[in-house]
């Protein structure tokens, strides 16, 4: 509709000015003849060849009165007043001056309704007035007022209609998009949407939405898996703490309460360590990447300190290698990375744990390495997915001894955090976690570059 109503004001605007410009054009053609008839007549009086009998027109193209000095008419054409002039002396003499033509009414002199009239001057001071009827351009203005009313109004219609189709067929990738994302609503299932054959914003639209819903997808089934794993790790420990108070209730005489609050605390601590766990990827996963964090943090002696916590460890951990290495981030967050790192290491080094923190390039390289069996170059990718566990190939004191399979998870969660990477890779004997960060500074390196290059971060 609003189309249809901009094309029916240019239409409009469009055949007011065509018939504006040709009624102009052809009263101009009218003055002109009007005006050239007069200048013969006039011409023809001068050289004293207009003949008595009257003034040679032909009859129903041009009216002439030819008036001398005094205002008195002394000759006509056939068809002319030959008592009262068109047009007073002194008025056609003005308008001789001026080369000007005026619009008359030709009936009182016995003319056809409307006349243009124009005038010229002789040499003895007389005046020709010359008048063409104006019937001829009201008619072919007329013509035209029809052949613009009929045309303009089926080139409306023809524009409107065309307007419509374009419209519709334009619109209908949209209805069908809408009704794909009506299904998404209806059964909460994000699947792909109608993408339209047409290279157009719309296709590029379904084609975006797409990709978002492919998105959210896997995001859906990634949270579906954790909160079934999730289940899963919660159900041992408290099954664990149910059935020994279950035990402890049902034969309390022969109880250790001290042994069964010892264990049950065990697991309770366990479900804290889990939930808190989740927690930190939780907070992690709703961090904006683009937000650059403000606080300066000197890794080196956050490494330091956090090496000197092991003095009691099972295995020594030694600080292998440091160098001046600043970052900008979270230091809660970095200190939690760095303590998973170890715990893991500590957990199946045999004989130490080799923590290094220096600078590679643009970067800051924080690398643990433990003496430990390893893990085969195809399950270290996977070692960094939620709740993986690899302890049958890693752990030394049996499945009690791993966690819940979310530190190295933090880790990468964190290093991403920060706009970094994280990888392990073979140390030969044993496995060494790295973990690559922007540095705000380029100090001297510390530190050898990578054997390896970082793997892509898990989506």
């Amino acid at each position: 509709l609003a189309s249809t109503a901009g094309l029916a004001l240019a239409l409009a605007a469009a055949a007011v000015l065509l018939s504006s410009a040709l009624r102009v054009s052809l009263i101009r053609s009218l003055d002109n003849s009007a005006r050239q008839g007069a200048q013969e007549v006039a011409a023809l009086y001068n050289a004293h060849r207009l003949p008595a009998s009257g003034v040679p027109v032909v009859p129903g193209t041009i009216t002439v009165q030819v008036l001398n000095s005094s205002g008195r008419i002394v000759n006509v054409s056939p068809d002319a007043d030959r008592l009262v002039p068109l047009l007073t002396p002194a008025v056609a003499a003005a308008n001789a001056r001026d080369g000007q033509a005026v619009s008359l009414d030709g009936r009182p002199f016995g003319l056809p309704d409307t006349v243009r009239v124009a005038t010229a001057a002789t040499r003895d001071g007389g005046t020709v007035i010359a008048a063409v009827a104006y019937a001829q351009v009201g008619e072919s203005l007329a013509t035209l007022t029809r052949a613009l009313l009929i045309g303009a109004a089926l080139l409306l219609l023809l524009l409107a209609g065309a307007s419509w189709l374009i419209a519709g067929s334009t619109l209908r990738p949209v209805t069908e998009l809408r009704r794909g994302a009506q299904d998404v609503t209806r059964t909460g299932r994000p699947r792909a949407l109608p993408v339209p054959e047409a290279r157009d914003e719309v296709r590029n639209l379904a084609l975006t939405l797409n990709d978002m819903l492919s998105r959210l997808g896997d995001a859906q089934e990634r949270q579906r898996g954790l909160i079934s794993d999730t289940a899963h790790e919660l159900r041992s420990p408290i099954a664990s703490i149910r059935a020994q108070l279950e035990v402890a209730l049902d034969h309390p005489d022969g109880q250790d309460w001290q042994q069964t609050a010892g264990d049950v605390l065990a697991d309770t601590l366990r479900l804290a360590r889990l939930a808190e766990d989740l927690l930190v990827l939780a907070r992690l996963d709703e961090r904006d990447p683009r937000r650059p964090a403000q606080r300066p943090v000197d890794l080196a002696g956050l490494v330091r300190e956090e090496v000197g916590r092991y003095a009691d460890a099972r295995v020594p951990v030694r600080l292998a290698g440091t160098g001046p290495a600043e970052i900008t981030g979270d230091a809660d967050g970095l200190h939690r990375m760095l303590s998973n790192l170890i715990d893991n290491a500590a957990r199946y080094a045999r004989s130490q744990v080799a923590v290094s923190v220096g600078t590679t390039g643009k970067n800051a390289r924080l690398s643990v390495t433990d003496d430990g069996p390893g893990i085969p170059a195809a399950d270290r990718e996977r070692a960094f997915g939620r709740f993986s566990r690899l302890e049958a190939d890693r752990s030394r004191d049996g499945d009690d001894a791993g966690g819940a399979g979310l530190g190295l998870a933090i880790v990468r969660a964190t290093a991403q955090a920060h706009g970094g990477s994280a990888w392990l890779e073979d140390a030969g004997p044993g496995l060494r976690a790295v973990v690559l960060l922007p540095a705000t500074a380029s100090p001297r390196p510390a530190s050898p570059a990578p054997t390896s290059p970082p793997r892509a971060a898990a989506p």
